[in-house]
């Protein structure tokens, strides 16, 4: 079993057990839900954007603890200091010591820049979730998703006026998702292995129509790399132990921005 299966596993069961204990329609009454999102897409688009999707992570399955004295707070208004495209936050915390109350209160201070909800996506109950807590994205993994699943909850989140950062690793994601009009994250990172090659983002690059808006995650800790990834049309890049492993995150990100632009 692989650690992303392991992660799936365990969430299926997570996921099942808040919506015994929530219902939908407290969810879908909450202050956050009748909020209009901010567009990732339009954000990247921009032509002024950094591209940066800066990220808050407290540890992870491959590195351990990354960072666990950096206050939410803090980091969200540094990382808008440094004028990010927009901000990710993890909410999954048996793996990735996040909680959806970093997002919220991540909300509470952004007021402008778009929110993933960087989770690992199995129930449509979540997509309603993230847009109560506040996010204007969700994550959707090709690797832990079938065709018709990738689908469905994309639609849904569209539905609700969200939109999707479609994560894929090989060509077989890629196969899974209809790809116009998509924003497409490539991730560096093997999600089974959880090894990281930089390579992967240019290889699958060319697979994409350019239609899409492309997105490069993980391993990205040199501001050259970016320049080198903008030759091949790629328009954001989604940074966060480069960012997390140091004391102050909004400061290395901002410096790190300093220099792509």
């Amino acid at each position: 079993m692989t650690i992303l299966d392991k992660i799936i596993a365990f969430k299926k069961k997570e996921v099942a057990k808040i919506k015994a204990d929530v219902p939908l329609q407290r969810l879908v009454e909450s202050p956050n839900f009748k909020r209009d999102p901010f567009s990732l897409r339009k954000s990247l688009l921009d032509p002024y954007s950094t591209g940066i999707i800066a990220e808050f992570k407290r540890q992870s399955p491959s590195k351990g603890i990354i960072n666990d004295t950096a206050k939410i707070e803090e980091v969200t208004e540094g990382y808008l200091n440094a004028d990010v495209a927009a901000q990710s936050i993890l909410t999954d915390t048996s793996f990735f010591g996040g909680t959806m109350v970093d997002l919220m209160q991540a909300r509470a201070i952004n007021t402008s820049k778009p929110i993933l909800r960087k989770d690992f996506i199995v129930d449509g109950f979540q997509i309603v979730e993230a847009k109560a807590i506040g996010a204007d994205v969700i994550l959707l993994i090709a690797a832990c998703l079938t065709k018709e699943e990738i689908k469905n909850y994309g639609q849904l989140a569209n539905d609700l006026g969200m939109e999707v950062l479609y994560e894929v690793h090989t060509k077989e994601d890629l196969d899974k998702i209809e790809l116009e009009n998509k924003v497409i994250g490539i991730n560096n990172r093997n999600l089974k292995t959880f090894e990281v090659d930089l390579e992967h983002s240019i290889a699958l690059a060319s697979q994409i129509p350019s239609s899409c808006v492309r997105v490069s995650e993980s391993g990205i800790s040199d501001p050259r790399i970016i320049t080198g990834l903008k030759e091949y049309d790629f328009k954001g890049f989604l940074i966060g132990e480069n960012f997390m492993k140091e004391e102050d995150p909004g400061l290395a990100c901002e410096e790190f921005i300093s220099q792509i632009r």
